[in-house]
Formats: C-alpha cells, sequence, structure tokens
C-alpha cells in the first residue's frame, strides 16, 4: 500500500502508551507502536508526532488545584512521553528530534517551527511535547496547531476506539460510525472528536483528520493510505 500523504501529524494519546497497565509507559506498547512509525518513515512520509499526558497526569481532572498549575503539570508529562517514544524509535533505528513548547534544553530542543521543518525534510520524526506551551489548551489543540504550522497534510489522530461515532459505543449498544465527516458537522453535533478549538483550527486551515483505533498500531500506516481503517473528517 501506498501513502497517500507525504507529511502527517500523528496524535497520540498517553493512555496508548501504557498498555494494558493503563498508567505509566509499558514499553513493550510504545515500540509496538513505533514500528509502522518507521514503516510510514522509510515511505518517504514526514511524521511529526503530539503526545497527549493522560498516563501521567490530567490538569483538567485536578479538583481543586490551580488550573494553570495543573495545566503545567500535563506538559511536563507529556514531555516524559515525547522522551519514551523518542528513545523507541531510536532502538529501532529511527532518527528522532524532541521539541518542547517549554524550554527545558538539558532533555529536549526549543520548539522552532523552522528547525522542526528541517528536521521532517532530513526524513526525522519530529515530537512535540508541553502541548502548546500554555493552560486551559489541550494536546489536540496542540496537534491542530502544530499541523498547521508544519503544513502537515493530515492529522492522525490514534484512539481506543476506531472512529468518530454518533454516541459514546462504550455505552449505546446502538451507536453509529461515520466513515466520513465534516468539520461543520463535528461543530454542529458537538461529536467528541476532538475539543471545538482544535476542531476549528483543522476546519480553517483546511487540515483533513483521520480518527481511528490505535488498538492495532498497523492501522497507523494503513490510515496513511485511506484503507478505511477510521473515520475521515473534511471541509
Amino acid at each position: 500500500m501506498k501513502p497517500n500523504y507525504k507529511r502527517i501529524l500523528l496524535k497520540l494519546s498517553g493512555e496508548s502508551l501504557a498498555g494494558e497497565q493503563k498508567n505509566g509507559i509499558d514499553f513493550d506498547t510504545v515500540l509496538e507502536i513505533c514500528k509502522p512509525i518507521k514503516k510510514l518513515t522509510e515511505a518517504g512520509v514526514q511524521v511529526g508526532i503530539v503526545v497527549g499526558g493522560g498516563n501521567f497526569w490530567r490538569g483538567r481532572t485536578s479538583g481543586k488545584m490551580d488550573r494553570t498549575r495543573a495545566d503545567h503539570m500535563g506538559m511536563l508529562a507529556t514531555a516524559i512521553n515525547a522522551l519514551g517514544v523518542a528513545d523507541a524509535l531510536e532502538q529501532i533505528g529511527v532518527d528522532v528530534r524532541v521539541q518542547t513548547a517549554i524550554t527545558m534544553r538539558q532533555v529536549a530542543e526549543p520548539y522552532l517551527r523552522n528547525k522542526a521543518v528541517r528536521h521532517l525534510e532530513k526524513g526525522r520524526v519530529v515530537i512535540f511535547g508541553c502541548g502548546t506551551g500554555n493552560p486551559f489548551f489541550s494536546t489536540d489543540t496542540a496537534a491542530a496547531l502544530r499541523a498547521a504550522e508544519i503544513e502537515a497534510e493530515i492529522i492522525l489522530k490514534a484512539t481506543l476506539v476506531d472512529g468518530v461515532y454518533d454516541k459514546d459505543p462504550n455505552v449505546y449498544d446502538d451507536a453509529v460510525r461515520y466513515d466520513q465527516l465534516s468539520f461543520q458537522e463535528v461543530l454542529e453535533k458537538d461529536l467528541k472528536v476532538m475539543d471545538s478549538t482544535a476542531a476549528a483550527i483543522c476546519k480553517d486551515n483546511h487540515i483533513d483528520l483521520m480518527v481511528f483505533s490505535i488498538k492495532d498500531p498497523e492501522n497507523i500506516y494503513e490510515s496513511v493510505c485511506n484503507t478505511g481503517v477510521g473515520t475521515l473528517v473534511t471541509n
């Protein structure tokens, strides 16, 4: 199968890195996720990655804690995940760089758009940590923002369900999966694809979105080939 896109942004949730243990990082799981990423780079696809931090911390569910400080803690959680994914990629022979929106020069490059693009053009995977660097913005919004900045053609959102449904398939047996949607429909129907800020960025910048299940990591590669493994959201 031949990839249909030249430059993509992969959004990985923190939970996808935890495997069956549900929290922290399960390195065997991360290695399996990284194998199709290597396959993409070998096919000439330029890959940027945004990682969440929910396997360690979620700012919005931190209870009585100050929201800004809680979100900063969440950003640090994404940096841990970014370093973990980078290590797994390096172990299987992929050239990778980590860039963070919060400066931590001892462990990662600061995020610089032009430098990130140069890395991509040289065939390196670039992992973006620390979200947007600002509180009150989700890592979905960070993925949409980075995708727009690096001019990615599509965002691949790896989730624990196999696409977008009209209602929660884990609760309702009669939930219906969409094969294709528009961003306007996502916003009007308030479908829980990504938060409204992220969806609006994708809509305004004409960035496609593919939502698929990470339970089979090979779906990462197949989604770039548009094999119908998930739900495609476009304008």
